[in-house]
């Protein structure tokens, strides 16, 4: 059924692709994206870097200036070593390490934008090592078809005054990358997720899973590409 529904969510969101709002700022035209790899074949990443919020956020700000890119993007359905720098994805005996959303690297202040219109579903701050920080979630219906979209690593200000329920604007800016201590002490990123499925979560799902639950999630969270290529233009 989940492979039926993103069927028709990719079919929706093709034949509607005027109506979708970039999700971060972006100029086409003159904009760079750098492709981070946050596998294991990435052997730049030593402990000494992931130990280190702070100078793990300098490395990803250093890649993004070489580069002269404005962000940094990646990172559906990729087996992911750097979540070992936090218990918060061992806890059981099959660590957590396949990430279900797509990541956006950038500065701390960049604007999150509502791609479609909606209604806020929950909010919270998921306040551990490793975790989203302040999240956001959305829920949005096209035609019978009813989805979500999880934004997280946000700042706190994103997430004070807003209530559940109220409507959102295609376009709206609902927040903005937050900086390491509100943002679960990542780089400042934006977490993007599509979520058909929240089994009940409030302001969190899981955007990580272990390998051995890999196909029932991804039938559940969709490819972000589909929306976010027309933020991009890939």
């Amino acid at each position: 059924m989940s492979a039926e529904k993103s069927a028709r969510l990719k079919q929706y969101l093709e034949e509607n692709a005027g109506q979708i709002a970039s999700v971060v700022p972006f100029d086409i035209s003159s904009d760079k994206l750098y492709p981070f790899d946050f596998t294991a074949s990435n052997t730049e990443l030593d402990p000494a870097i992931l130990g280190d919020t702070k100078v793990f956020s300098q490395w990803v700000r250093q890649k993004l200036e070489k580069e002269d890119c404005r962000y940094g993007v990646g990172g559906y359905n990729e087996h992911r070593t750097i979540y070992a720098r936090s218990n918060l994805f061992d806890m059981n005996e099959e660590p957590r390490r396949l990430h279900l959303g797509i990541d956006i690297w950038g500065p701390e202040g960049t604007p999150v934008f509502s791609p479609l219109a909606g209604k806020i579903h929950s909010f919270r701050f998921n306040d551990n090592f490793g975790d989203y920080g302040a999240t956001i979630i959305l829920e949005h219906q096209v035609g019978n078809l009813k989805f979500h979209t999880l934004f997280g690593h946000l700042d706190l200000a994103s997430i004070k005054d807003l209530e559940k329920g109220s409507a959102v604007i295609r376009g709206d800016k609902i927040a903005v990358f937050g900086g390491e201590s509100e943002n679960g002490h990542w780089p400042p990123h934006l977490h993007f997720q599509l979520i058909f499925d929240l089994d009940g979560f409030e302001g969190d799902y899981p955007g990580v899973c272990r390998y051995s639950e890999r196909e029932v999630y991804l039938h559940n969270c969709p490819d972000p590409d589909i929306i976010l290529k027309h933020t991009f233009g890939y």
